[in-house]
């Protein structure tokens, strides 16, 4: 495990880079004392979206059916006076 002070992170970054290329962990140092622990950064695996439901999509944006007795009232209505 490597170590570098804070100083020298800020001024030989490169030298730094290639520690922690080399070693995988950099301990950074203050005033002589570790405060900090420098590691390469290694992005979470990206999660699938779930799958599409279309069908229950497709239902959402019917409108309802009528009721038997709402088709039967329905026409009646339509029918007038005879």
């Amino acid at each position: 495990m490597a170590t570098a002070s804070i100083r020298d992170l800020r001024n030989h970054f490169p030298k730094i880079r290639k520690l922690l290329d080399a070693d995988g962990e950099v301990l950074l140092t203050e005033k002589g004392r570790v405060k900090y622990r420098l590691v390469p950064h290694s992005p979470a695996p990206a999660k699938e979206p779930p799958p599409l439901d279309y069908w229950a999509r497709l239902l959402a944006y019917q409108p309802r059916a009528m009721s038997a007795a709402q088709a039967r009232a329905l026409q009646e209505d339509l029918r007038g006076e005879r």
